[in-house]
């Protein structure tokens, strides 16, 4: 069962901003993460989950129901964390809580006290003197207290501090546990590496890839740290590294480099597992200190989308 549905939405602001022909489908019971900076157009896509926007062409449903013009019919199940925290003057936390529960017509919060103790937050506070982490974690307290079963989350960890963001994660991770559904974007690869089951990366406004959270464990791509005698050598082998029949920068990903630093003459090559003996000749002409594999990680793949192609000042 899809507990949302996104097909075809689009809302271009002019000048290449916006979201464009976004699908996606998230399931009962999945974490789907979100993965894009900030700007890509992922707090778009929620405002519209939200029903805050309507769509210029596309839908979104929630539970079955359209998201801008029924929201109302599925209010009570959602659990939302805004990307910006605006909280209402002349309140203390207690109050701002009390008001939540009032408008989702809930009779009690039964999460209220676990999550006040584990996020260590002291309601008695007023909202206008709190601190960007207090807020956030007074927005996670409101999203999470009624026990809702959908929650959509954007950038939720940021403003916290790396300890509270670990708590918060490690939540997410029970929840999940208990089979609610989650919808999470950030800009965070611990975050989503962490908690994701399904992962679709943004870039300008447009999905550039949606994939099972598992597979950059176990992904043929690999990653070696090679690190040269002198800076000569370094730079022959990017030179000879751009003229191979496999290299690519993006496109199909069997042999790129995508870190070089100059300083240590040390570059970072990714490749698929069968084109390793291609790495092996180009690398046999060269004097190495350091020839290791290094972990593929979400940030690797992510940044295959977002490589600038600068002469050996950054990612090949």
């Amino acid at each position: 069962m899809n507990v949302i549905e996104i097909q075809n939405l689009t809302k271009d602001y002019g000048h290449g901003r916006g979201v464009f022909d976004i699908n996606l489908n998230v399931q009962k019971s999945q974490v789907y993460g979100f993965l894009g900076p900030n700007g890509a157009g992922k707090s778009t896509v929620i405002r519209h989950i939200m029903g805050f926007s309507r769509p210029q062409k596309g839908s979104i449903k929630v539970y079955g129901y359209d998201c801008f013009k029924e929201y109302y019919k599925f209010f009570d199940k959602v659990g939302y964390i805004p990307g910006e925290i605006a909280l209402p003057e002349g309140l203390t936390g207690n109050e701002f809580i009390s008001m939540m529960i009032k408008l989702r017509n809930a009779e009690s919060a039964p999460k209220l006290d676990e999550l006040l103790d584990l996020f260590e937050f002291k309601a008695n506070g007023e909202t206008k003197k709190m601190s960007l982490g207090d807020k956030r974690k007074l927005a996670i307290i409101v999203a999470f207290m009624n026990d809702p079963e959908l929650l959509i989350l954007d950038e939720p960890t940021s403003g916290l501090d790396p300890v509270m963001q670990e708590v918060f994660i490690d939540y997410i991770k029970k929840e999940k546990e208990r089979g609610k559904t989650i919808f999470i974007s950030s800009h965070i690869f611990k975050e989503i590496e962490d908690t994701c089951d399904i992962i679709s990366i943004i870039k300008d406004g447009k999905i550039v890839s949606t994939f099972d959270g598992d597979s950059i464990k176990h992904s043929k791509n690999k990653s070696y740290k090679c690190k040269f005698y002198n800076a000569e050598d370094m730079q022959n082998f990017l030179e000879e590294l751009k003229k191979s029949p496999s290299y690519s920068r993006v496109k199909n990903k069997e042999l790129y480099c995508s870190k070089v630093e100059k300083n240590k003459n040390q570059v970072i090559v990714n490749i698929v597992d069968d084109k390793i003996n291609v790495l092996l000749a180009l690398l046999s002409k060269y004097k190495l200190i350091v020839f290791k594999q290094v972990a593929f990680t979400l940030e690797d793949y992510f940044m295959q989308f977002y490589i600038e192609d600068k002469k050996y000042g950054g990612a090949l």
